[in-house]
This record gives C-alpha cells, structure tokens and sequence, in this order.
C-alpha cells in the first residue's frame, strides 16, 4: 500500500515552519500513542505520525522528500536501523509528562523541581436544612505535613541526602533495547532512589526517611446555602503539601445530605405531601403547611381532590450560586375514613341518596362486568 503524503499525515501544508509541525505532532501522537488510544489501528497511525515527523524535521530528509517524495526520505536511512533515542521516544516528553507524570526525552525532568502537593477528598454528611441554609463548621482531615525533626529532608540529624549512584541525580536510568524498528532507550524512574536524584544514608527517625508525617488538621470550612447531595466544594490550598518547595494541593468536599422525612428536594425546590380529610377536601379549610422558613397558612377550596398541586413561591431552596430561591409544591392527598361507627356509616348512605350517588342499575351491571372479568364468572 503507497504512503501516505507526510504533511497531510500530519495536517500542515508544505512550507509549515517547524514549530508548527511540532505542535501538530504532539497534538496526534498524544491520540494516537498505542499506551492510550486502544483502537485497533492507534499504532499503525501512530508510527505513520512518527515517521513523518522524523522526516519534516530534519533539513536533510525534508528536503531529499520534498524533492523525490518518499523515495528520496528513505535514502537518508529512515526506517531501517536508526537509533530512535534523539527521537522515537525523546519527542515523547509531553506525552509522558501529561497522561503518566513522568518525563522521557532528552529534556530530562529534575527530579528536585518544585512539584504541586495531591488533591485530597473529604465526604462530609449534613442535615436536609443545613444544606438549605448553609453553616460554618470545623473539620479534622488526616494528611501529610513535613516533618518537624528533619525539617522534610528525610535524613538525620546532623547528615544530608546523597547524590543517588546509580543515576547520579537525574531520577531515572535508561534501558537500551535493540528491535526490528532500530534501538530503543527507554528511560525508567530510578528504582534505587525512586526518581528524587537523591539516597538518604542515615534515616530520620521520626518520619524514617519520607520527609513527611500523618497528621491531623483542623480546617474551617463555610458550608455555602443551597448546595445539594453529591456536589463539592474546593478549599484551595488545604491538600498534601507541595514537593520541594512547590505548592500544597487543594482539598474537595463532597456533600452527603440526609434525606428530610417530609420534604423532598428537586434542585432548588422543595416537594411535600399534605394529607386532608374528606371533610376538609369536600367543604374546603384553611390550613397550615410546614415549610423551610416556617409554617404558612394556605386556603384549601372546597371540592378538592387528591393529586390537586398547588405552590408556594420562594418558600425553596436559595440557589447555591445566587441566582434566586425555589419553591415549595404541595400534593394533595385526601385521607378515606376507615373504622367507621354505624351513625357514620348511615350519614354517609343518606348523603349519597340525596347528592344521588346511590348505584343504579347500569352502575350495578359495570360493576358485574368488572367482577367477571377477574373472576371469570
């Protein structure tokens, strides 16, 4: 099968610059690296990627291409035994350094650089109404801090860390591996000094060598009004330490907020149901519904039925963000009276042969067809 034309491999036209093929190689390669796109056809394409971008790189080889197309390339020894470590793997630094935080090029990472502390995460379970409203609280959170004896060091008293051996301070020790593709320099994080550069001889007792201790902090922390179950909040600052000298990492809250016993929560309203009586629905009644701010009187009309919704505006949940405050929907639901005395039940027969209610024969007959159809009579 012919190949494919370099610059449109790569998606720049002939007289790109090379910066602009190198930005358009690590957009590509970082989808197509083998170690993260699983798709069928990533390598193929990722080696595609590769050799174009070894080929438009170089003076020598761009120029023999552009003049006698991939011919031409391939007579400067591309894809036969070149040494891929100045670029198989070299050109690989962002990929590395963005989807796996290590550092695998030629521009070797300083294992002593200044490095953000880790996020941490803390599940903090508040009341129906607390999430409503809102509250300050203290929280204890178990996390890293430097060690007071070694000042985070590591090493003991009256010693210092050592210039690791075996990679001599860089972090990492490159393994050299002949392949049908050419030789191939993986570089690896040092297993000796575990990729700080550094051997510590004679270990601080306290944190035995980690530069770090466990401890317990005491944070303050402002619940914000209306924040539902489920959503976070991020306390900047309040994670792991930063790595020498770098800065601390942020902490996230996530909220578990208990269920309400009567009110439900959609967003930003509130749901309820009201229980009446046969009574209260039939003639109407003034009645008092509890809410989050209080209670609240509401008019009930006569002749209401069960399912019958009604609303109290701002009577809600305030928007965490501001924007505004929910509703309060109330149900309906009327109670049928149950254990009735004899008095009641006549009341109820001569209620219903004066509103006319009584079961004629065209109601006796449906209700006949009704039993037989379950019944099969």
């Amino acid at each position: 099968m012919s190949k494919r034309d370099y610059y449109e491999v790569l998606g720049v036209e002939k007289g790109a610059s090379k910066d602009e093929i190198k930005k358009a190689y690590r957009k590509l390669s970082k989808k197509y690296h083998p170690d993260i796109n699983k798709e069928a056809d990533a390598a193929d394409k990722f080696k595609e990627i590769a050799e174009a971008y070894e080929v438009l790189t170089d003076d020598t080889k761009r120029a023999q291409y552009d003049r006698f197309g991939h011919a031409g390339a391939n007579q400067q020894g591309f894809g036969g035994s070149g040494d891929f470590s100045d670029f198989g793997f070299g050109g690989f630094e962002d990929i590395f350094d963005t989807f796996f935080g290590g550092g695998g090029g030629r521009r070797r990472r300083d294992p002593n650089a200044p490095r953000q502390g880790a996020d941490l995460q803390y599940t903090m379970t508040i009341t129906f109404e607390e999430a409503a409203f809102g509250k300050e609280t203290d929280i204890e959170i178990p996390r890293e801090e430097e060690c007071d004896t070694c000042h985070g060091s590591g090493a003991k008293a009256g010693t210092k860390p050592e210039t690791c051996s075996h990679c001599h301070g860089t972090g990492q020790m490159s393994v050299e591996q002949n392949t049908p593709f050419g030789r191939i320099v993986n570089r690896r994080v040092c297993s000796y000094c575990n990729g700080t550069g550094k051997f510590i001889k004679d270990k601080c007792a306290t944190c035995s060598g980690a530069g770090k201790v466990k401890k317990r902090k005491k944070i303050h922390v402002k619940i914000p009004a209306g924040v539902d179950d489920g959503q976070q909040l991020r306390v900047t600052g309040q994670g792991e330490p930063g790595v020498n000298g770098g800065p601390p990492g942020d902490l996230y809250i996530v909220f578990h907020v208990k269920p309400h016993e009567f009110f439900e929560r959609d967003g930003d309203d509130i749901y309820c149901e009201m229980p009446l009586t046969y009574v209260q629905a039939a003639l109407g009644d003034e009645i008092e519904v509890p809410t989050l701010h209080g209670k609240v009187k509401l008019k009930i009309p006569s002749g209401t039925q069960t399912g019958t919704k009604f609303r109290l505006r701002g009577k809600g949940v305030p928007n965490v963000r501001g924007y505004g405050q929910g509703d309060q929907h109330i149900r309906i639901r009327v109670i049928t009276p149950t254990n009735l005395t004899e008095k009641q039940k006549q009341l109820l027969r001569d209620f219903a042969e004066i509103s006319g209610q009584v079961p004629d024969e065209q109601h006796e007959n449906f209700f006949s067809k009704v039993k037989r159809a379950f019944t099969g009579d």
